[in-house]
């Protein structure tokens, strides 16, 4: 959905995106961090074999993914849905010509089959990371965006499917699709885990107007719906709420839909925040353990469980948002010195990670989205 922007609005959001991509690395880490890993995949013919495209590489966690992809040695087709966003790209000066750098731009609508086709052929794994949020916030999330979010998935995964040379997808999901239920066992002496095996109840969001939850348990559900029984491997990322350098103007809009009932999360446990370097990096290691069937299914991304009310008055300060003296008080104790009735876990995806072999463990298998 576009919005109109003044020019000084839009070149501080592009020196913005800049610094925050170049915060931990410098702009040397762009050009030569994969540079040696491409150049000997390509002496040794395997440089298609690391090719890989990205749908809403522009977004906060697309450019991150991209980032990272290119460390690890990959070539990056950047899917682009506008020119808006190839004008952004290009101010942003991250990288050379179209290639010189590993990166490849290429235009893509998420709802055009014949386009997305042409994005990913010749590429052996997608990463979904687009989402369907008012780049302006004028309007957040609403139902529709739910509706066509669902919609885009399923065109996402179809395309992968139809396409020869794709044969992984890595599905950026939210926490949000874990959380949300209808009612849970109010007397239990230990807290309910929360992990990949929960799903968010899809009436429950609606009754509660929850559009951006509802629209990211759907969208995840139509993909692996859509991914049953194709010759396609297929995981998703479930991240809690993205933060990172820059995060107020650049992510904005999905982390206040992302915040909409966040004081019932915080009172449950179920409230927490993930670095965007971090959710970047478990989507290429989730990827790369995928070719020897170590990882398949979901994994929940976090790394900071918000306890204290504190903490949220901040999270809210620094996107701008106003907050109620009483929530400073209000933390996962209840404000009763009860404990929070759920945990989160993200222990699978920890293991993978902190691996150095492949874990029997996590073999791929079809995921059941009941």
């Amino acid at each position: 959905m576009g919005v109109l922007r003044s020019t000084q609005s839009m070149e501080a959001e592009v020196e913005e995106m800049r610094a925050a991509l170049l915060h931990d690395h410098g702009a040397g880490a762009w050009r030569s961090g994969g540079a040696a890993k491409r150049a000997a995949g390509a002496a040794d013919g395997a440089a298609e074999a690391r090719t890989v495209c990205v749908t809403g590489g522009i977004s906060f966690v697309g450019l991150a993914v991209v980032d990272r992809l290119l460390r690890h040695g990959y070539t990056v087709r950047l899917a682009l849905e506008t020119q808006e966003d190839l004008d952004k790209l290009r101010e942003m000066e991250l990288f050379g010509e179209n290639g010189r750098d590993g990166v490849w731009t290429v235009m893509a609508n998420v709802m055009d089959p014949e386009s997305l086709n042409r994005a990913f052929d010749g590429c052996v794994g997608v990463f979904h990371t687009s989402s369907l949020v008012d780049p302006g916030g004028l309007s957040g999330y609403t139902k529709q965006m739910a509706i066509l979010e669902a919609r885009a998935a399923e065109q996402v995964v179809e395309a992968c499917a139809r396409t020869e040379s794709v044969r992984k997808c890595v599905f950026t999901s939210s926490l949000l699709a874990c959380v949300w239920r209808q009612s849970y066992p109010h007397h239990r002496r230990f807290p309910t885990t929360i992990d990949e095996n929960c799903w968010s109840d899809e009436n429950f969001c609606r009754d509660n107007k929850l559009w951006f939850a509802l629209g990211k348990t759907t969208a995840e559900k139509t993909a692996w719906r859509a991914a049953r029984g194709r010759d396609l491997k297929l995981v998703t990322i479930c991240p809690a709420l993205v933060t990172g350098p820059g995060f107020r103007r650049r992510n904005s809009t999905p982390s206040i839909a992302y915040l909409k009932g966040a004081h019932a999360m915080l009172a449950e446990g179920l409230l927490a925040t993930a670095d965007v370097a971090r959710v970047a990096e478990a989507h290429v290691r989730v990827y790369e353990a995928m070719s020897g069937g170590a990882a398949g299914g979901r994994y929940i991304c976090y790394d900071h469980v918000v306890r204290r009310g504190e903490e949220f008055v901040e999270l809210q300060r620094q996107l701008g948002l106003q907050s109620g003296g009483a929530l400073a008080r209000l933390g996962s104790d209840n404000g009763d010195g009860q404990t929070a009735r759920f945990a989160l876990c993200n222990g699978k995806l920890a293991r993978l990670v902190s691996s150095r072999r492949r874990c029997t463990y996590d073999a791929y298998h079809p995921i059941s989205h009941d």
